[in-house]
């Protein structure tokens, strides 16, 4: 398959399955559940769970495995971009074309949304009755335990923290990498972390292998989304163009201007892919979607 088929493949299968753990629309208490579905089910291009998907299938774990993984990161990364998209955060109308939750729904709801989808990820993930009660125990706590950091104080939030701090503020590289590190770079680094962590035996070796990679293209994708927000149109976006410039949030092209941005992004692309030679063909579709991050949205 090509990547564009496995994207698609992957898409739909990580569709199906957190359609099959959010609660209804019919379900007590419903408006709340109408803005999760809303809010998890609208699109986008599903590229945490893409990563454990992918990182699994190097190893030839199967899908269904892989399922419940990709489910739980994609709950985190969804229940973030509704409280990012907060009036007391970013203050965002859309998000991938469509109002955003606060505006779908109340500001209340969407908070509520946001608390409800972090606990249902750790439910999925920690359940006895999942299809990962195959992973040796041991595996499926540590998955746990890289989720929750990656989630909190020393990841993604901790991030959001340092950006709005950073609000209207002049930060040099150095700055700019660590809250990025964090904010978007925490869950990449954990998705694929997440997906080999379902395989047996997994050197510690090779862990460290694919969290370099991960590290690299969650910068990558990062720098990525700041030249995005600057040189492509709203309708493009699927939210508002230039939104990061009018709320004077530092960026990357701020800082060193848009073509030395495209360069540290292809860098670490590089930097990425040499960190897999020690893997095989089967870790090709991990080595497309890197060279991918850096090439959508044109």
């Amino acid at each position: 398959m090509s990547l564009k088929e496995l994207m698609r493949f992957y898409q739909q299968r990580a569709h199906c399955a957190l359609d099959r753990h959010l609660p209804s629309e019919q379900t007590q208490p419903d408006r709340l559940h109408q803005a999760m579905r809303y809010s998890v089910l609208n699109g986008g291009k599903r590229i945490r769970p893409l990563l454990v998907y992918l990182t699994g299938q190097a190893f030839d774990i199967k899908p269904e495995i892989l399922d419940i993984p990709a489910v739980a990161v994609e709950l985190i990364h969804a229940y973030s971009l509704i409280h990012d998209d907060l009036p007391a955060m970013d203050d965002d109308d859309l998000r991938r074309g469509k109002p955003t939750c606060h505006k779908a729904f109340d500001e209340a709801t969407a908070i509520l949304a946001g608390d409800a989808l972090q606990t249902l990820a750790f439910y999925v993930l920690s359940a006895p009755t999942s299809d990962l009660s195959s992973i040796d125990l041991s595996a499926r706590l540590r998955m746990i335990a890289i989720l929750a950091q990656a989630s909190g104080s020393r990841g993604m939030v901790g991030g959001q923290a340092i950006d709005m701090a950073a609000t209207g503020q002049v930060l040099n590289l150095a700055e700019l990498e660590n809250m990025h590190i964090h904010k978007t770079g925490a869950l990449i680094r954990a998705s694929v972390q997440l997906g080999a962590l379902t395989v047996p035996e997994m050197s510690e070796s090779a862990l460290a292998a694919l969290d370099y990679y991960a590290k690299c293209i969650g910068l990558a994708f990062q720098i990525q989304d700041d030249i995005l927000d600057v040189s492509v149109s709203t309708e493009i976006l699927g939210k508002m163009q230039g939104a990061d410039q009018a709320n004077h949030k530092p960026t990357y092209p701020s800082i060193v201007g848009l073509e030395e941005s495209r360069l540290m992004a292809e860098q670490l692309v590089k930097n990425a892919l040499a960190s897999l030679s020690e893997f095989d063909q089967r870790a090709d579709p991990l080595r497309w979607i890197a060279k991918y991050i850096i090439e959508r949205g044109y």
